[in-house]
């Protein structure tokens, strides 16, 4: 497993940096303390095409899908998103605030964006995600973990722990119990 390195301005430095606009500052008290992972496919159902970088940054365009009609106009972020190949593409600074979450609650703590970290995994909720993606998220979780102590073994879940009832990712072909076994 790889151990990655964070640098003082919280970028990964093997990843690929392609800045988002769509974030701002945690509040001043806020300690990173969860994880929370997601799986995103644009359109629906394929991968590939960069059209994930494209909406996170609003760079979208309606005319390429009509299922891009629905979202253009969303200003959505993660911190990182890990492409079927592993290939690591982060958007945020992990210091900085983006906007996953939306309304989330974790522990009885409301607003998760203030306290969390963003990992976008190239998938569905029907599709097995690949090995270089379990491989790459354990990598950074560990990395996650060791750079951010508050972040406890225990404190990583998914948009659907969060959002019940609104979110269902990264959904039922995600193996939890897979990650679990590589975080050991």
């Amino acid at each position: 497993m790889t151990i990655l390195t964070i640098d003082a301005a919280g970028w990964l430095q093997t990843a690929e940096v392609v800045r988002s606009p769509n974030y701002d500052m945690r509040p001043k008290k806020s300690k990173i303390k969860l994880i929370v992972i997601h799986g995103i496919s644009l359109p629906p159902g394929e991968f590939g095409g960069g059209y994930i970088q494209h909406f996170f940054c609003n760079q979208l365009d309606a005319n390429q899908h009509e299922f891009f009609i629905e979202i253009v106009d969303m200003c959505v972020s993660a911190h990182c998103l890990i492409e079927r190949n592993g290939h690591i593409v982060q958007f945020v600074s992990f210091l900085d605030r983006a906007w996953h979450a939306g309304a989330s609650s974790w522990h009885g703590e409301q607003a998760c964006n203030d306290y969390s970290i963003g990992i976008e995994l190239e998938g569905t909720d029907i599709f097995a995600y690949s090995d270089s993606q379990y491989h790459q998220l354990c990598s950074l979780i560990k990395t996650l973990s060791s750079h951010f102590p508050a972040v406890e073994p225990d404190s990583v879940c998914g948009h659907s722990d969060i959002a019940p009832g609104r979110k269902t990712d990264p959904g039922p072909s995600f193996d939890w119990s897979r990650l679990r076994k590589l975080l050991e």
